[in-house]
């Protein structure tokens, strides 16, 4: 019996799996296509699916991107890696890039056709990032652009015509500070624990880290790896525990480093109690004028912004134009498609639990009410008994908002932002049709290593010790009131590429708590999702090593303790559970749509008050809103 005849594409998509077992030396090596972003976990790798013409342009960028990861398989070494990358989440990085940098050069240099594909795929990166639409140095990733130098001192190759400005704006103070190690580089190509260690001294000479790995002898290194090991098992080391989502972020894409998570830094209970947050000031600028619903955050001497008039909060629509925001949101769509019958699922049983709560009920055989008619057969039989009444009962489904606070940083980009997108853009269609209001908001910083507000301290002579110091982006995707139709394509802003940085997460939460208080609803729920712990270099290098982390600390312990709200953290690759009380740990992004909806779904399961949140009227018109949203659907 003769099987279905092959397509052109099934042809190419088994030569290109083929050829990546051959390159990177695995013969058990998985490749699969489809139309989510292209990553590389363990000996799986997703590539995109090229067209059914097969054109030229785009057979190239597969072809490049399956030769990236192939390389990277064959000549990167994780262990050797983690060993010697750096402190931070710019310098880890700049490690990262220069680090694929390295292992997509020696194919290029040694095979001309991998050469071609590596800048085909280099190219539709560059394209699809919108680096031809820089303009400023606070909108350009470093790691990315440090990562394009790298690539250009090693092979020889151009920089893409699209990201050519985008370098330029770096490059004279780039090769002023770093230009010797730059060249250095090119010596190591082979030999990863040099190349390691001279990109260290590259990162040192960046001003990006204090310290230099390139006298680590291998005892060091060693040394160094077991001291990350001993704080991961403690539950307060950031190195250890971000090291296997490095590896996948750097495997995943050849430019997906510029956000990787890093903090070294212990804080305990007690230093927690005593650090106190930002308060009204860290408010000013153009913040909406909440009131503080936190007492105890005033103590500028325990955390202070040094400038709050660079920070903004800011509607998505207000950050990309109509055209580029359809095209996200329909990209957006093209990634719910595949996730969309297991979302979904989720979704209809979150929604039916939530509809059972809001069911109504009868009290019967009472002396006042309606005449129950079931009943009147008995008093015919015997009309010494009383008429019997019947009275409607309804469950106290209070009134209730969800604000869905997402990390915004530079280590969500990928797949963990596509599926974050995702997740909140089906969790407000669902809780909408349970008369359930919805606000999604997004935090991160505007400019990396520290943008206006560092500027303002340099101009400052720079004093010690000035607090946070860089300017915060606190971004509105959709608000409680407006409904998800009219809120659907900002949701797509996500997915745009330079909008991802740094994450000042305790102001964040701060800012988040603080509109949720100014609601009007009974039950105000609060659901963090982030990737790790706060990180922003500006901040770290100019303060103490836990001084985000400590502030972070003292806001969800002032939220859950003191607050009427209720909070929920949902960590992705990062344990959260060291910070907050409610808290679930999640591997792999694509558990984040069922964790949360599971995780909102046990919180409506609880039945019990808590004390001072009961609002006259506001159950009553709950319970209306509720028996409109059941008869509807």
């Amino acid at each position: 019996m003769t099987g279905k005849p092959e397509t052109p594409v099934d042809v190419f998509k088994r030569s290109v799996a083929a050829t990546m077992r051959a390159v990177s030396h695995d013969r058990e090596l998985q490749v699969s296509y489809g139309p989510e972003t292209p990553g590389l976990r363990g000996n799986k790798a997703r590539l995109p699916i090229p067209a059914r013409d097969l054109p030229a342009e785009e057979v190239a960028q597969v072809r490049g991107v399956g030769d990236s990861f192939a390389l990277r398989l064959r000549h990167h070494d994780a262990k050797v890696h983690n060993r010697l990358q750096p402190v931070g989440g710019t310098a880890r990085a700049v490690f990262e890039a220069a680090e694929q940098a390295r292992c997509e050069a020696i194919g290029a240099l040694r095979m001309a056709g991998v050469a071609k594909n590596l800048q085909a795929a280099l190219e539709e990166r560059c394209r699809a990032r919108g680096y031809s639409r820089v303009r400023d140095r606070s909108e350009a990733p470093l790691a990315d652009v440090v990562g394009l130098m790298v690539r250009e001192k090693l092979t020889g190759a151009p920089i893409p015509e699209t990201a050519r400005r985008m370098v330029d704006l770096w490059r004279a103070w780039i090769e002023e500070k770093g230009g010797a190690d730059l060249a250095k580089l090119h010596d190591a190509v082979h030999d990863q624990r040099n190349f390691a260690r001279v990109a260290r001294k590259l990162i040192v000479d960046l001003e990006l880290a204090d310290e230099d790995a390139s006298d680590l002898s291998d005892d060091d290194s060693d040394g160094e790896s077991d001291k990350n090991d001993a704080q991961d098992a403690g539950g307060e080391g950031q190195a250890g525990d971000k090291a296997e989502s490095d590896q996948a972020a750097g495997q995943s894409s050849a430019m997906d480093q510029e956000g990787a998570e890093a903090s070294e830094t212990e804080a305990s209970a007690a230093e927690a109690a005593e650090m106190a947050g930002a308060g009204e000031e860290a408010g000013r600028g153009k913040r909406p004028n909440y009131p503080n619903l936190l007492p105890g955050l005033q103590d500028e001497n325990a955390y202070k912004a040094f400038i709050t008039k660079f920070d903004e909060v800011v509607e998505a629509t207000d950050l990309c134009d109509t055209d580029e925001l359809a095209r996200l949101r329909a990209h957006l769509d093209q990634q719910l498609h595949h996730l969309q019958s297991m979302v979904g699922r989720l979704a209809n049983r979150l929604q039916r639990r939530l509809l059972a709560k809001q069911t109504r009920s009868w009290e019967f055989d009472l002396e006042e009410g309606m005449l129950d008619a079931a009943r009147l057969a008995r008093i015919v039989v015997n009309p010494v008994l009383p008429l019997s009444y019947k009275q409607e009962r309804e469950t106290d489904f209070r009134d209730t908002v969800v604000t869905l606070l997402i990390d915004n940083s530079g280590s969500m980009r990928g797949r963990p932002i596509t599926v974050a997108a995702m997740c909140a853009d089906i969790l407000a269609r669902t809780l909408e049709r349970c008369a359930v209001k919805v606000e999604i908001l997004g935090f991160t910083t505007r400019a990396w290593k520290g943008g206006q507000s560092r500027e303002a301290w340099l101009a400052a002579n720079k004093p010690a010790n000035p607090g946070r110091l860089n300017d915060l982006r606190h971004i509105v995707y959709k608000d409680a009131d407006a409904p998800w139709r009219r809120a659907r394509r900002s949701l797509g802003l996500m997915l745009r590429e330079g909008l991802l940085k740094e994450n000042i997460d305790g102001e964040a939460l701060l800012w988040a708590h603080n509109r949720l208080m100014a609601r009007t609803e009974d039950r105000k729920i609060l659901m963090v999702i982030s990737d790790g712990a706060p990180v922003d270099d500006s901040t770290l290098s100019v303060n103490p090593g836990n001084y985000l982390d400590r502030h972070l600390r003292h806001v969800i312990e002032m939220i859950e303790n003191r607050s009427p709200a209720e909070l929920i953290a949902i960590g992705i690759g990062h344990d959260v559970t060291r910070y907050y009380r409610r808290a679930v740990t999640i591997v792999d992004a694509e558990q984040l749509g069922g964790t949360m909806l599971e995780k909102l779904a046990e919180l409506f399961e609880e039945t019990h008050t808590a004390p001072g949140m009961k609002r006259p009227g506001a159950a009553a018109g709950g319970r209306r809103a509720a028996r409109a949203a059941a008869s509807r659907h």
